[in-house]
């Protein structure tokens, strides 16, 4: 009885780890090659390590968790957040793989460097700085990291890592949250405080966070 009890534990263990591998492995085929029914590959945009581009205004999608990307991968498909590029390509995914390359991609650069912050004015990072730690309580702007969390390495679904995220990409959501055509943020939260930010404060908090180091996993 003993030896069937191993036996049963150990086939268990190795379909486990080959569920785990052929996860892996569809993962990193879709981010490095696409699915081949309308999915491109990831690395186009965003980079062979995850990292994204600042100058092209591609996220950084390496230090996200993959519960975030998961999110905003469905809401692209559900037309709950709309992009011209990333929308059709969400939808020609299917659930499985948005499952494998989120989990691919949140592993493969984790805690590496992204592209080096450009060099900017030392008050404008002081100005981001007390917005994302202190916020603006004269215009009823909370801190960043009240929901972003400490250092601003993100909290659940929700709230994505802001830390070492590129300048140019940050500030195209805040315009996007601001104009309305992003609004796929639970109860609001995003486009309320987004519209009470003054451009000198998108661009200050834009290029703080770009500052801080991106979250080591």
């Amino acid at each position: 009885m003993l030896n069937i009890k191993r036996v049963v534990v150990s086939t268990a263990i190795i379909l486990s780890t080959s569920h785990v591998a052929l996860g892996n492995e569809t993962g990193k085929m879709i981010f490095t090659q696409g699915n081949g029914k309308g999915a491109t590959a990831c690395s186009t945009c965003h980079g062979i390590q995850g990292n994204g581009s600042g100058t092209a205004g591609f996220p950084c999608l390496s230090n996200q968790s993959s519960v975030y990307l998961r999110k905003q991968l469905e809401d692209f498909r559900n037309n709950k957040r709309l992009n011209p590029m990333m929308s059709p390509i969400a939808k020609a995914l299917t659930k499985a793989e948005i499952l494998a390359v989120t989990n691919y991609v949140t592993n493969i650069g984790a805690g590496k460097s992204i592209t080096a912050s450009p060099k900017v004015d030392s008050a404008l990072l002081k100005a981001g700085e007390h917005l994302a730690k202190i916020g603006n309580w004269a215009q009823n702007i909370p801190p960043c990291f009240a929901c972003h969390g400490p250092e601003g390495y993100g909290v659940g679904n929700h709230f994505p890592t802001l830390a070492g995220q590129h300048a140019s990409y940050i500030t195209n959501q805040i315009r996007s949250w601001q104009s309305g055509t992003r609004n796929n943020d639970p109860n609001n939260l995003m486009k309320v405080v987004a519209q009470r930010l003054s451009d000198k404060e998108t661009k200050a908090i834009s290029a703080y966070l770009n500052s801080l180091p991106p979250v080591k996993k």
